[in-house]
């Protein structure tokens, strides 16, 4: 039976020490390896921290698993602050455009239940409309609304 380990790194920055070294080494994998792939597997969101799930086989293998942080701290990131609106409806924080919107759905890809880049890219804007952030300077709703009707659809490919 394999052993699952859960812990939560700083992506792209995970390094033998706790929380990984301690839970990894009885376990007698190659603390190093398993640290290289987690930072390979997570660069993509630096500065964040990332959910990874380790699974170690009796043979000394292992699988790495790595969540993706909430669609909203990717959008906080995107946009370089550290919170929401408190009131969304009146104050807005930010503007995403849609290249942006495009890649936090991507980076969602795994995560999603969007199957298609296109209900990713709404799953995304729907995010917004709570967090105070307009996209491509307009209400998120309206902009949902112009992906229904096929507005963005050659950005969608």
């Amino acid at each position: 039976m394999a052993d699952r380990i859960n812990v939560l790194v700083d992506a792209g920055k995970a390094t033998p020490g706790n929380p990984l070294g301690p839970a990894l080494g009885p376990l007698g994998v190659n603390v190093v390896k398993v640290v290289q792939e987690i930072n390979d597997k997570t660069k993509q969101f630096t500065g964040m921290k990332v959910p990874v799930t380790i699974e170690v086989n009796a043979d000394k293998t292992f699988g790495i698993s790595v969540g993706t942080p909430p669609t909203t701290a990717l959008i906080l990131k995107e946009l370089g602050i550290e919170k929401g609106s408190g009131s969304p409806k009146g104050t807005k924080v930010g503007n995403l455009s849609m290249a942006q919107v495009l890649k936090i759905a991507d980076m969602k890809k795994e995560s999603s239940l969007g199957a298609t880049v296109k209900t990713r890219a709404k799953e995304v804007v729907g995010t917004c409309v709570s967090c105070g952030v307009t996209v491509e300077g307009k209400e998120p709703k309206a902009v949902i609304a112009e992906i229904n009707q096929g507005t963005w659809d050659s950005r969608f490919r």
